[in-house]
């Protein structure tokens, strides 16, 4: 039907102008800021792009000017409590990474919490208040090993899966994974996002491959829209590689937004042969702490294609293993080699094997 636009409706048609204009310079900021992470363009064009979508924002939400709270009035707000997706670290519209050197077992860990999501499950003690609808985006795995491990996993658990659990992976794609680092990428997973609650992407380097590794501006997009699906309820797991030094490969900037960063990595004394063995450590954590915080020692053992868990805490491990060596008489030097450990410590946990009875008072 055709619209006629004269004085009675000259608001409308000025709404729609007004309208149309800011979709063309919506996308002219989207072409340009993905230039600039494809080709770094001069710092100017960056500075132009802040300012630019700075000026954009004001028009189109100029009735969401900062808005100055007393304290007083602060504290007397009714604001409701996050709610957790996974007892106690992953929040509802929280953020996540989780990351480990090559071969330690950042996928089995990431399909496993993914499975006590939707299940509203547990695992390794993190449990689920309800079943969530989870996007699994995998980036790497041989279709044929993603579907033995979910097999495993599946039959490993006490629950089945309540919410949807959809998975993108590469082998079944006609056109290769989507590049989440790019406006292109991220518009083409759009359609699968309805009633989507969580979200993992497994992992950076392969979903997310525009721009350099080491640098913050290239995370600006990929950034921009882990805030956008936060914003829009859902949580994001995202599963990264370490580097040769331990610590999170790249630039640091990706930690800014995150809730929680959680790190997996091998024993000082860890044999090949174990296996799935390894020490997960929080290294942000955010409103939660204490107890919930420590961290843990978990070895996967595999019988009849179903996986079972040991869980222990570290301490208690390392409790164990200081009992361990002082028997065959070790010294604490020695021990605080072998463990990795400080004297301190050592001192501490012979100090209590010697309270409980583990020890003899005269071991060293």
């Amino acid at each position: 039907m055709k619209t006629t636009f004269g004085t009675s409706n000259i608001g409308a048609y000025v709404d729609i102008i007004k309208e149309h204009s800011n979709r063309r310079q919506l996308i002219e900021i989207g072409k340009l800021l993905n230039d600039y992470v494809t080709h770094k363009n001069s710092k100017e064009t960056l500075v132009w792009l802040e300012n630019k979508i700075q000026q954009l924002s004001d028009t189109l939400s100029p009735e969401n000017k900062l808005q100055l709270i007393t304290l007083v009035d602060f504290l007397t707000l009714n604001i409701a409590q996050r709610e957790l997706i996974l007892s106690p670290w992953l929040p509802k519209q929280g953020l996540a990474m989780l990351y480990a050197k090559r071969g330690v077992g950042k996928t089995h860990v990431a399909l496993n919490i993914a499975y006590a999501v939707a299940s509203g499950g547990s695992f390794l003690g993190w449990k689920a208040n309800k079943p969530c609808s989870v996007l699994y985006l995998d980036g790497e795995m041989p279709a044929a090993t993603m579907q033995e491990r979910l097999a495993s996993i599946v039959i490993s658990h006490e629950r089945e899966a309540q919410a949807p659990f959809t998975i993108l992976t590469p082998d079944i794609q006609n056109r290769g994974m989507p590049d989440l680092s790019t406006l292109e990428g991220q518009q083409a997973i759009e359609p699968f996002l309805k009633d989507v609650e969580f979200i993992v992407v497994d992992n950076i380097s392969t979903l997310c491959r525009t721009g350099k590794e080491n640098e913050a501006e290239g995370w600006l997009l990929v950034q921009a829209w882990a805030l956008r699906m936060r914003s829009e309820g859902r949580s994001v797991l995202f599963v990264h590689h370490a580097a040769k030094n331990g610590n999170a490969r790249g630039t640091s900037k990706r930690e800014d937004v995150l809730d929680t960063v959680i790190v997996l990595k091998h024993p000082n004394d860890y044999d090949p042969s174990e296996g799935a063995s390894f020490e997960i450590h929080f290294e942000k954590a955010r409103s939660f702490c204490g107890e919930s915080a420590q961290p843990l020692l978990v070895k996967l053992v595999t019988k009849d294609n179903q996986q079972l868990w040991e869980l222990k805490t570290l301490e208690k491990s390392t409790f164990e293993k200081v009992v361990e060596l002082a028997q065959e008489g070790l010294s604490q030097q020695e021990m605080a080699f072998e463990l990795g450990i400080s004297k301190s410590r050592i001192s501490r946990h012979l100090k209590r094997a010697r309270a409980e009875g583990a020890i003899s008072h005269d071991a060293k």
